[in-house]
């Protein structure tokens, strides 16, 4: 049986917190409750207990000092530490690696996933102390289940209420989960937009946010895998443990890709590459005058098709973000570039680019199509891999 824990902190949605154990127990595995000192003011430990079969943690100093030293010795034991509900005191103390109680101290002692589910007002949620803090959480590989909108303590709606149970107890076990399935491969991926420049500033590029190149490189971290990440401009913070190359334009991109990819087990070419660049690159911002005739522009270099001329035994992944005939604009891409697989996409209507949402079908050079609904982008990563995992094994064989 597995073991976990379950931080519980001071918000009023302490009550879900005991679904959250059950949950997790119906899956099989055994639940230490780890609280705050000012969550017993709201629910009593003993009720956690009694639920867990065993003695709720909260003082560092709750146990004998003869044995072992309790944070460290638990943190050995257990597979994913869930913190549900976090309030913003407890998220601004991980990510200031304030260690003043069994809870914050566990965080710092813990190799195994993390997952954290805020609860919390509306405006604390979105205040931009709380929004740096967990995107700090997150620079370091800490997973959050997002709250949702809906009557909060406060008598207000809003955000800041705490994911429900299930979905929390199920991203829970996804990252219990997480398998080594891809250990030892080295996974080479792309994300974001390249820009072309004109003069110093004014480029072509698309409305690529990153998102999709950056939850493929987070998964095929969390399946075990060697990843280097080679990134266009983004916002995004990059995932911990992936090697990093931030590039600009389509010609930065290639020369990092062609010198990652012989090592490469598996490429998955989900940025968006400018297709044009301009043909003269001024040095100086030109004048509106100066512009008065057409501008001349020139392909880039197709990074996807020069990889499957050059490709050995790698798997070669392509995305296509299509309008019109999308699976046949895909097929096409897909067969003209040697891909193993194509992941087309629509644009628009909350799709695409820039969005937290995607759907998309899988294509297969058989024929076959794995297609999915609207899903996140990280759940959209997971189908991704478990289909270039297929395609690991059938090259292996």
């Amino acid at each position: 049986m597995k073991k976990i824990a379950l931080g519980v902190s001071s918000s009023i949605g302490v009550y879900k917190a005991c679904e959250v154990l059950r949950g997790f127990q119906k899956n099989g595995l055994e639940v230490q409750v780890v609280m705050t000192a000012n969550t017993t003011r709201l629910i009593s430990p003993l009720l956690f207990s009694s639920l867990s079969g065993l003695e709720t943690i909260v003082g560092l100093f709750d146990e004998p000092a003869a044995r072992t030293i309790g944070h460290i010795s638990l943190a050995k034991e257990i597979s994913l530490y869930c913190i549900a509900p976090a309030t913003a005191n407890v998220i601004g103390k991980l990510a200031a690696g304030v260690a003043d109680d069994f809870l914050s101290t566990l965080f710092l002692a813990v190799r195994c996933p993390v997952l954290v589910a805020p609860a919390m007002n509306e405006a604390m949620y979105f205040h931009p102390r709380t929004q740096a803090n967990i995107a700090a959480l997150k620079a370091l590989g800490v997973e959050f289940v997002e709250p949702d909108k809906g009557y909060l303590a406060c008598g207000d709606e809003g955000w800041g209420r705490l994911a429900e149970p299930e979905k929390i107890v199920a991203e829970g076990m996804t990252l219990i989960g997480g398998t080594e399935s891809l250990k030892g491969k080295r996974i080479l991926v792309t994300a974001g937009p390249t820009r072309e420049f004109m003069d110093p500033v004014r480029f072509l590029s698309n409305p690529s946010s990153g998102k999709m190149g950056y939850e493929l490189a987070k998964e095929a971290l969390r399946r075990g895998a060697e990843v280097t990440l080679v990134s266009g401009p983004t916002t995004l913070l990059p995932p911990a443990g992936a090697k990093i190359k931030k590039v600009t334009t389509a010609a930065e991109m290639k020369e990092a890709v062609l010198r990652a990819f012989p090592r490469a087990d598996a490429v998955v070419m989900a940025a968006a590459v400018s297709d044009f660049r301009f043909k003269d690159v001024l040095a100086e911002k030109a004048k509106k005058r100066d512009l008065a005739g057409a501008v001349e522009i020139e392909q880039t270099e197709d990074i996807l098709a020069l990889l499957g001329k050059r490709k050995k035994n790698q798997v070669l992944v392509g995305f296509a973000a299509e309008t019109g005939d999308m699976i046949g604009n895909a097929r096409k891409k897909m067969a003209g570039k040697r891909a193993d697989l194509m992941v087309a996409n629509p644009v628009g209507e909350g799709l695409g680019f820039g969005t937290a949402a995607n759907e998309v079908h899988i294509l297969h050079p058989s024929g076959k199509v794995r297609s999915t609904p609207r899903l996140s982008k990280r759940e959209i990563s997971r189908v991704v891999f478990d289909e270039i995992e297929g395609v690991l094994e059938k090259k292996r064989r």
